[in-house]
């Protein structure tokens, strides 16, 4: 049998292999294509013959060859095609399906309790013409801690002991250096300062099921001319009143703060006993909320701020901790798990 009568016998023998396969035989059809059209298939093989043929021959059985070689090609992809849609078919035809069924409900995510926190809070300072700073997570000693009042080996650092990259680079332990930095570049000839930073910061700090070496703060700070306690307890007072109820009071209680003089705690009365006592309040009817106080003298100094013209205050608060009084959540870590039953609570 010569060459060409070989490469027609082997076209029509694929091509009726071919015909007869269904979506049962794909792998069948696979080894058949490596068979024929493989490296060392059979057409492969045909093609060493090539050598032996006259010079006026080979051109033209080389040019059988190629043609061949494109129709097998085109037949193995149209059959392949075909046998893609035999498999949809059988499929459709082994499953009923009923066209007439409800489809399946995905559930919707809905943003954190912290987050929603966060915005409610952020809501009220925009409405009282504060801005909004954000800052940096990894933060410089110089701007964490003295800058707050606190220089080295200062007592008071042992509260907030953190968690050091280097002896000057530690990661924040709270949003107070965004105050000094924005302290540093406001032009207070064209008004006063009026600020909130929220943000994450980090402390070693995992006494209880209250606590977290990680949590979320806001701080607040106004420096200008002529701010007193009056504008402090005023200011804090509507905060409490917006996020706990119209009804709420507050006291301030003397406190200690290295980068506020005077300072004081801030409690809000009991909005689930209403100041009559019980657990939430632990009896006394009134619950601590934050920290807050007249911002420092030599805090404003180090920004080159003079303090015999100009005061402030400041306050902070833990986003945790305000979401836990509003909503009645008693332990600090399912803020963290990811458990969607925990978030779906608060949709």
């Amino acid at each position: 049998m010569d060459l060409q009568t070989q490469l027609e016998e082997l076209k029509r023998s694929t091509q009726e292999k071919l015909a007869q396969m269904t979506h049962e035989h794909a792998r069948d059809m696979q080894d058949l294509r490596v068979q024929v059209l493989g490296k060392k298939g059979s057409l492969t093989e045909l093609l060493k013959g090539l050598k032996d043929l006259s010079n006026d021959l080979r051109p033209v059985i080389g040019k059988q060859v190629n043609e061949v070689r494109d129709v097998l090609t085109s037949a193995f992809e149209e059959r392949a095609k075909l046998i893609e849609e035999m498999a949809i078919q059988a499929q459709l035809e082994k499953e009923s399906l009923d066209v007439t069924l409800p489809g399946r409900q995905f559930k919707l995510g809905n943003r954190h309790i912290l987050s929603q926190t966060c915005q409610d809070i952020e809501d009220i300072f925009l409405g009282m013409g504060y801005q909004i700073i954000d800052g940096f997570e990894v933060e410089k000693d110089y701007y964490n801690f003295e800058r707050m009042n606190l220089p080295k080996d200062h007592p008071a650092r042992d509260m907030q002991d953190s968690f050091y990259i280097t002896e000057e680079i530690l990661l924040r332990t709270h949003t107070s250096p965004v105050e000094a930095r924005a302290m540093d570049q406001h032009d207070f000839s064209k008004g006063p300062l009026k600020m909130i930073s929220p943000g994450r910061v980090f402390r070693r700090d995992t006494d209880d099921a209250t606590h977290s070496h990680q949590f979320h703060q806001i701080e607040g700070l106004v420096v200008g001319e002529n701010i007193s306690m009056a504008d402090l307890k005023g200011t804090l007072l509507l905060i409490s009143q917006k996020m706990f109820g119209e009804d709420r009071k507050i006291r301030l209680r003397p406190s200690y703060f290295p980068f506020t003089e005077p300072s004081v705690e801030v409690d809000v009365s009991c909005f689930k006993c209403e100041g009559k006592g019980c657990s939430v309040c632990k009896k006394t009817g009134w619950i601590e909320i934050l920290g807050a106080g007249m911002t420092h003298p030599s805090v404003l100094e180090m920004s080159g701020i003079d303090s015999s013209k100009y005061s402030g205050f400041a306050f902070g608060m833990g986003q945790e901790r305000i979401a836990m009084l509003r909503y009645g959540i008693n332990d600090i870590r399912g803020f963290y798990q990811g458990d969607s039953r925990f978030s779906e609570q608060f949709k």
